[in-house]
């Protein structure tokens, strides 16, 4: 049942009034008598006695966001090792040679050369122009394919036998090695292949990160913190223009762009926790309340004798006497989302949401990076200019609500981009279009921002990877989508950006508030819970 503050209690039973182990034992909490133990929910522990957001959880928060820089290297390197650099004439090649030419493409061969030589990108090396150019987009799709597949494989693995560590400890090996080994391939072909490979693995780095950053905090600050994830992916964007600066040839990038894998599995890893909720409903009780234990000493509070952690419907079950339930790990799946009356309709709406939302995202980024500009300065540029989005989603994100947010920067990106799609192009006109473009992708940056945190509120614990992972999924596919949207040329680009903010917006619309509501548990606490929302 809610309560008038606006999240739901899930506590009962009464206080251990004597210590039942001696201080020199590792405490079994397994083993306290259910007549002796007041059970609490995660939210209500770190509430009442633990701290929602203290010095613990400062430090998880930013070592665990950390690995968004690590996804940001490996998905965008992609825009300085596969960029077509600039070509001059070869001296004494005479008429053969025009620099006025838009292209190389009706020169004959010998009488230009790349400027930085062949080893400058991908397209340099293995002469991806005039006919071979459509396996640069090629590349780009097959990387975000590999990430629609990775998203949906780790997000499982995380919600099941992995966990949320082991997750992402996992995909920063893959990607470490798969980063690696693309700086010696020696073909075309063994690049695309291992583009994919490092797709599959970077499409899990993101929402294990998130979860495993966001689930040991409290509910009133989870959505902030969930908002600050993301200033650390724009921050490795930006990083990453300083690095391909350092490094200006493709298979150095590679490394260079990989590398910090490597020291975030020896220098973050080990001092990252798994999270609370996942040991608790894989029934290792015992493990979940060392780390409660553990946030409540680190923040200065104490965690009286007696309190144990509970499922959400294990803790509102009065009737509930069987101990041993606690024990047993629960589990759940994306066939348990669909079956569910409650989440199914939440998973449709969460996936066309992200779908829509991708390919506006992608395809501005685009737009904008591919400025006749200094691509070093427009790709840092681009990163610095999303940010203040995640300021402002951040600060009314408790003030409004997640669902008015989503519908409303949505909205404003569909408004910006409409406009581009009916303004001229001419001079005037085209800056008028630029600036409809950066207030386009200002507004959807806020709205990719905000779908992680909003789409981890919407599921149970035992399902949150799985049903994030569909929605990442579905991102993907939006990411592939994007570039061939760009390609159209003219008005369309932005009338099809407009279309689907407009789209994901009324989507938006049809979800639930999530804003102070508990963070569920299990399939049947969220079903009873809701049904206690609805009723009050």
């Amino acid at each position: 049942m809610a309560t008038a503050g606006g999240s739901e209690t899930c506590s009962h039973g009464s206080s251990l009034e004597s210590s039942l182990l001696l201080p020199t034992k590792e405490p079994n909490w397994e083993a306290i008598p259910e007549s002796e133990s007041e059970k609490l929910c995660i939210d209500d522990m770190l509430d009442v006695y633990c701290g929602e957001f203290g010095s613990w959880q400062l430090r998880h928060f930013v070592l665990t966001s950390l690995a968004w820089a690590l996804e940001a290297f490996h998905t965008m390197v992609m825009i300085f090792a596969d960029q077509e650099p600039g070509w001059r004439c070869v001296e004494g090649s005479g008429s053969r040679c025009d620099e006025k030419a838009e292209s190389v493409c009706g020169l004959e061969p010998g009488s230009w050369e790349w400027e930085g030589g062949p080893g400058s990108s991908t397209v340099a090396q293995w002469g991806l122009v005039c006919g071979e150019k459509y396996k640069v987009g090629l590349v780009q799709a097959l990387f975000f394919a590999g990430c629609m597949i990775g998203a949906g494989v780790f997000g499982h693995l995380s919600d099941s036998s992995l966990g949320r560590k082991g997750s992402l400890k996992t995909v920063c090996i893959l990607n470490a090695i798969f980063g690696c080994l693309t700086s010696i391939v020696p073909d075309y072909f063994t690049y695309l292949l291992l583009r994919f490979l490092t797709g599959f693995s970077t499409g899990g780095v993101g929402l294990c990160s998130f979860v495993l950053a966001t689930e040991p905090v409290g509910p009133t600050k989870r959505g902030v913190a969930g908002m600050s994830t993301f200033y650390f992916f724009s921050t490795g964007i930006a990083l990453l223009a300083g690095i391909a600066y350092i490094f200006p040839t493709w298979r150095a990038l590679y490394v260079a762009s990989s590398v910090p894998s490597v020291l975030f599995l020896f220098l973050v890893i080990p001092f990252i926790s798994e999270s609370p909720r996942w040991y608790l409903v894989r029934g290792k009780i015992n493990k979940a309340m060392k780390i409660m234990q553990a946030i409540a000493k680190s923040n200065g509070n104490n965690l009286p004798e007696g309190i144990i952690l509970a499922l959400d419907d294990e803790a509102n079950d009065a009737s509930n006497d069987n101990q041993s339930s606690s024990k047993e790990a629960v589990s759940g799946s994306i066939v348990d989302v669909i079956r569910s009356p409650v989440t199914s309709i939440r998973l449709f709406l969460a996936v066309g949401i992200s779908f829509t939302c991708s390919v506006v995202y992608y395809g501005l980024s685009l737009n904008v990076v591919n400025l006749e500009t200094n691509i070093h300065l427009s790709v840092l540029l681009n990163a610095v200019a999303e940010m203040p989005a995640f300021t402002i989603t951040a600060v009314l994100l408790d003030r409004f609500g997640r669902k008015p947010l989503a519908i409303g920067t949505q909205w404003f990106s569909a408004i910006f981009c409409l406009t581009g799609s009916v303004v001229g192009s001419v001079r005037m006109w085209e800056v008028i279009k630029m600036g409809c473009g950066v207030l386009g992708i200002f507004g959807m940056a806020g709205t990719y921002n905000l779908l992680f945190i909003y789409t981890a509120e919407l599921f149970p614990t035992v399902v949150r990877n799985a049903a994030l992972g569909s929605a990442t999924q579905a991102a993907q596919m939006g990411a592939i989508l994007a570039p061939f949207v760009v390609v159209l040329g003219g008005i369309l680009p932005f009338l099809v950006f407009g279309i689907c903010g407009l789209v994901g917006g009324m989507l938006a619309y049809c979800l639930p508030e999530t804003l102070n509501k508990p963070l569920y548990d299990t399939m049947r606490g969220i079903e009873e819970g809701e049904a206690d929302w609805r009723i009050t």
